[in-house]
């Protein structure tokens, strides 16, 4: 028989157990993992002439190179498109789980979400024309590929007509119509000298004298011509601190702005994390800006989104867009003459380019796609939309790593790349200081009871139950197995010692998080009771009260010697 244990809480026993001391207790205790080695992640997908993802390549086929020096790969996978089901345990009514096997479940349950994805909207920095544009696209493309295991939510940098996950498309189509432009900088053009992000940035913090001599030649052209008597010198010196008070106001509020955008995707990423599936995330944007100081910003999202297994694709709102020269018919004409005209244009192009590049680099650090230049915005959906079949996520350990915040140049290749393409991710920027353990291990909970995947390091066996005490209220059984054979007892005192620590997680139909419990329980066994429980195992059982419907069971299981884990799941479908 398998032994039962209390769930009551437990005082933990002093080190060296005496005589009466108890084999086995449980506790309620804070979720913490010990930590591991800082690894930097990069995925790759590599994609053959017709632009199908390889899934055959081993580590050996690549070569990694941190500041063009060959890395050693330490960590090695190959994530597989749709592989993550949920092979659940499904509950019975009306069993005795304590000694008995459940019995076969009386109704197949209703489908659970296994797929989320974010929509994110960049309501701040996307005009209205492309925003409208791109929304009328995303409806018809949700109201297609919307199936019953997939949920979507809408969010917007702006923070305004958020949908979380469902699967009603009502919802989601109202939240898609309501969306418009909310500028926080005002309209381009309305400034005296008008000058771009981009620009303000190169003469704020780059010093960038070519154009802040254009922007002074603007002033004197339009803003602030030479008084009577003034020199040359002096009105180019008094148009020069105009300009220089113009920068540092809209670095301030270009910064401002996109802080903003960053800040939102980190939530989405972070709302995603506790999504238990397959994870999405679909920015849809015109690009933004970032400032050298930024960039610390924005590696930080790449590093959140592997470790959280969320894919990035970005959807650029243009389209297929030509820049015109000093802007359109509502940009006012530039001032200064042809060269300040010329240098101008090129800043914008300069800029253009830059604003691009965000998305497409967020999309190459996380192994999504990338869609732009091109105006059927529904079949850029479809594509970025797409998980790619396969998934290479490549892990090393930078040697002497200093913390001096560096920008650290990322190249993969392949051995033989025989005609591929690869996408992998550019860089990294090294930490400007030691990552605190504490958070490092309650990602590692986080990442581990947030994920669909079933792990067998450890051999468990989990059995869902419910009880129906009313038409309203019910109560969940979950009892965890645990098979004893496979962990690492450490010898003390005469005793064998290892402590388990068993999470169960409860999830609704649309992946919501609703409660967890962790349960410790710690093992002080004699050799005869071990020699009992190696045929029995160990039964811990977490009770949830909870009203009908359909739910998801997460359990993970993880003993302290070994330092192994499994993790399994369930489903419920209480009428």
């Amino acid at each position: 028989m398998a032994v039962l244990l209390s769930l009551g809480v437990i005082a933990a026993l002093a080190q060296t157990p005496s005589p009466n001391t108890a084999e086995m207790t449980s506790r309620d205790a804070p979720a913490t993992f010990s930590t591991k080695v800082n690894l930097v992640m990069v995925p790759v997908v590599v994609r053959d002439s017709k632009g199908k993802a390889v899934g055959t390549l081993r580590k050996e086929d690549f070569q990694l190179f941190d500041k063009g020096k060959p890395q050693v790969i330490s960590k090695f996978s190959v994530e597989k498109a749709g592989e993550t089901r949920i092979p659940a345990e499904v509950a019975s009514d009306d069993a005795t789980l304590e000694n008995a096997a459940p019995a076969a479940a009386a109704k197949t349950p209703a489908p659970i979400a296994q797929r989320f994805v974010v929509y994110l909207f960049d309501d701040v920095n996307t005009h209205t024309s492309d925003l409208v544009q791109a929304r009328d696209a995303a409806d018809r493309h949700l109201s297609e590929s919307l199936d019953a295991t997939t949920r979507a939510a809408i969010f917007t940098t702006s923070g305004q007509g958020n949908v979380d996950f469902t699967d009603d498309h009502a919802k989601l189509h109202e939240a898609l119509m309501k969306l418009m432009w909310r500028p926080t900088m005002g309209a381009p053009g309305t400034e005296c000298p008008d000058i771009s992000y981009y620009m303000a940035d190169l003469i704020q913090n780059k010093n960038d004298t070519m154009a802040l001599h254009a922007a002074a030649q603007e002033v004197l052209a339009t803003c602030d011509p030479p008084s009577p008597g003034e020199t040359a010198q002096q009105a180019e010196q008094m148009a020069e601190i105009i300009v220089r008070g113009t920068a540092a106001r809209v670095v301030s509020l270009g910064e401002r702005d996109t802080r903003l955008a960053l800040t939102v995707l980190v939530d989405a990423i972070r709302r995603l994390s506790a999504a238990p599936g397959d994870r999405s995330l679909i920015f849809v944007s015109s690009g933004f800006y970032l400032t050298e100081d930024l960039r610390f910003d924005e590696t930080d999202i790449m590093d959140r989104a592997i470790r959280a297994n969320v894919r990035i694709s970005s959807l650029n709102a243009r389209g297929l867009y030509v820049l015109i020269p000093g802007g359109d018919a509502s940009t006012r004409a530039s001032a200064g003459g042809p060269n300040v005209m010329n240098l101008k244009s090129q800043y914008q192009r300069d800029s253009a380019l830059e604003e691009e590049g965000v998305l497409e680099e967020l999309a190459d650090a996380t192994g999504g796609r990338y869609f732009h230049n091109n105006n059927d915005l529904k079949a850029g959906f479809t594509l970025v939309a797409a998980a790619p079949e396969f998934v290479y996520v490549l892990g090393f350990a930078p040697q002497n790593l200093k913390l001096d915040g560096t920008y650290h140049a990322l190249k993969v290749k392949l051995i033989n790349s025989r005609g591929l393409d690869l996408q992998a991710r550019r860089g990294y920027y090294a930490p400007k200081h030691l990552a605190d353990p504490a958070e490092d291990a309650k990602r590692e909970i986080q990442e581990a009871m947030f994920s669909r995947d079933e792990l067998q390091d450890i051999p468990v066996e989990l059995h869902v139950q419910f009880f129906k005490s009313s038409d309203v209220a019910a109560k969940i059984a979950v009892l965890a197995r645990v098979d004893v054979k496979s962990l690492r007892f450490r010898k003390a005192d005469g005793r064998s010692d290892d402590d388990l620590r068993v999470f169960s997680g409860l999830f609704d139909r649309n992946g919501n998080f609703i409660s967890g419990m962790e349960k410790v329980v710690e093992l002080r066994l004699r050799d005869a009771t071990l020699e009992k429980l190696l045929n029995s195992g160990v039964t811990v059982k977490t009770n949830f009260d909870v009203a009908p419907g359909s739910y998801v069971i997460r359990l993970v299981v993880r003993d302290a010697e070994g330092q192994t884990m499994s993790a399994r799941n369930g489903v419920v479908e209480i009428p």
